[in-house]
């Protein structure tokens, strides 16, 4: 199973007022995509990692930001090497 693949979505909330300078900082991880947005803070994320523990510390390390609010899990999938999900 070592070539499987952790996908997860989250839903980032963040102070407003410091949206963009989450925004930065969230660009600066490794195997993270921004992609919504709005202005009330909300951000839809999306994580890719080999290891399901890599997921977990990457969300606290995004709970961990000065900005955010919380970072919750949305939905989590594991594909094999194939690209099926399993």
């Amino acid at each position: 199973m070592d070539d499987a693949l952790h996908i997860a979505s989250l839903v980032v909330l963040a102070r407003p007022e410091l949206l963009n300078a989450v925004k930065a900082n969230l660009r600066l991880l490794d195997d993270v995509e921004l992609h919504q947005e709005s202005a009330a803070g909300k951000l839809v994320v999306v994580l890719e990692a080999r290891h399901e523990q890599q997921i977990l510390q990457r969300i606290e390390q995004i709970n961990n930001l000065p900005g955010v609010l919380n970072a919750a899990l949305i939905y989590h999938e594991l594909l094999d090497s194939a690209g099926e999900q399993q």
